[in-house]
């Protein structure tokens, strides 16, 4: 079977009509869309899929993109009716500390804010996000009702979850309504009344890099969740309430989250006095 672009449109419904979240959609349809550019007409085999995974690896991707790519692949096999040519991620063993390098940490995410001062908009965008522990996908939920109410109510993957709005936060967010002249709906929304998508948070975001003196590396929306959740950890020590927070099925996928840098575990080991 060669996968077409029907095939592709087919595929695009039936991720709507499963109720996939907007990202997850999104997601699929452009691993799907790589993988066919990559197939280039030809009859899609398990050595053909191999094959794609293999050069994922050998162009540097890493083991949590490739893995991801290749869920939205092996989705559209089983849909187009080829789920013997699946394939498995690729396994790797647990790491124990995340890199320096991506990791946000609490004095870099002030000086962004700092650095957005001028951005008021950009600014409580980032404070919402690292305040609250959501994904971006869902600041859509904040909504001036929502705000009087002191609590936001999140439909994302088929789960339902309620986030209890900061005090502080839900102040100046129903000041910065009023003075926007928001009286209902979404409260952050581009010129055009339309919400903020991630594309427009994540471009914003990147150019605060060289005024805050953080490297591009760790500026992107998803850092600003992975702060709370160390925070939130750091604090409470409840891995299993952390989860619940973010709306995580998995205690796993929070294991991640809660990583530390490479520096930081060296220095806990150090402070064992195993070595003499």
């Amino acid at each position: 079977m060669i996968v077409t672009t029907q095939h592709l449109r087919d595929f695009a419904l039936y991720l709507y009509r499963e109720e996939k979240s907007a990202a997850t959609q999104e997601k699929y349809l452009r691993d799907a869309r790589s993988f066919c550019a990559y197939a280039e007409g030809r009859e899609v085999t398990k050595e053909l899929v191999v094959a794609w995974k293999k050069q994922l690896m050998a162009r540097g991707y890493g083991i949590r993109s490739i893995n991801s790519m290749l869920a939205g692949v092996n989705s559209l096999l089983v849909f187009v009716g080829l789920p013997e040519c699946k394939v498995k991620s690729v396994c790797a063993q647990r790491k124990t500390y995340c890199g320096e390098d991506t990791e946000l940490t609490k004095a870099e995410y002030l000086r962004l804010l700092e650095a957005a001062r001028q951005n008021e908009q950009l600014n409580l965008v980032m404070q919402t996000i690292c305040g609250t522990g959501i994904r971006v996908s869902e600041l859509r939920y904040f909504t001036v009702e929502a705000l009087r109410r002191g609590e936001v109510t999140v439909d994302c993957k088929n789960k339902t979850r309620t986030i209890l709005i900061p005090g502080k936060l839900r102040k100046l967010l129903l000041h910065y309504a009023r003075r926007r002249g928001i009286r209902s709906g979404a409260v952050f929304v581009t010129r055009t009344g339309k919400p903020l998508d991630r594309s427009n948070i994540w471009s914003a975001m990147k150019k605060l890099c060289e005024k805050a003196g953080v490297q591009p590396s760790k500026v992107f929306p998803h850092n600003l969740r992975k702060l709370f959740a160390r925070t939130f950890y750091g604090i409470e020590k409840d891995i299993a309430k952390l989860a619940d927070i973010l709306g995580h099925s998995s205690i796993s996928t929070t294991r991640i989250y809660i990583m530390t840098t490479g520096r930081e575990h060296r220095r806990k080991i150090e402070r064992l006095g195993l070595v003499i």
